[in-house]
């Protein structure tokens, strides 16, 4: 009789998320994950019931693990600026995020973690009004920096946006 093989879900998710980062949902399918785990099929379907179940809970996990960086990156960075904050945050894949936003169920997560990292932010600028406005810009400079410096072109240093910006 065949042993049954268990592997956790954060197995799963990490080989969910390698396909997705090299081909998209495309790349993602019942077989392409059983291939890569070693899982047949079927338990696959039987454990998330179906393939849009599977995609949104390894995309959960990644907000859950985005959300375990940004507290850890807030903590670490406590009396430093801005650009030290966001260096310790380290790269976000916006282009995952902005799957997410299209699904109402992981939109949540998203703006409460954009929300929060604004709030994080705003602080360091000193609080207030004039600071939650420059938190947004340069939330908003620095998804756009980090999905236009995939091609290489950084255009501009984040730090002196803060300046120009404070």
């Amino acid at each position: 009789m065949a042993r049954t093989r268990t592997i956790p879900d954060t197995q799963i998710f990490a080989v969910v998320q390698r396909l997705l980062d090299q081909g998209g949902d495309k790349a993602v399918t019942f077989g392409t994950v059983s291939a890569a785990t070693g899982l047949a099929a079927s338990t696959l379907v039987q454990r998330y019931g179906g393939l849009a179940a599977m995609l949104r809970a390894t995309r959960i996990a990644a907000w859950q693990a985005l959300e375990e960086r940004t507290t850890a990156a807030i903590t670490e960075t406590a009396d430093k600026g801005v650009p030290a904050l966001l260096k310790a945050l380290g790269a976000v894949d916006v282009h995952g995020l902005a799957s997410d936003l299209r699904d109402p169920a992981l939109a949540a997560p998203a703006l409460a973690w954009r929300s929060r990292l604004e709030a994080a932010m705003a602080d360091r600028l000193g609080g207030g009004q004039k600071a939650r406005e420059t938190a947004a810009l340069l939330f908003a400079a620095w998804q756009g920096q980090a999905l236009w410096g995939r091609d290489g072109d950084n255009g501009f240093r984040l730090k002196d946006a803060v300046k120009r910006l404070t």
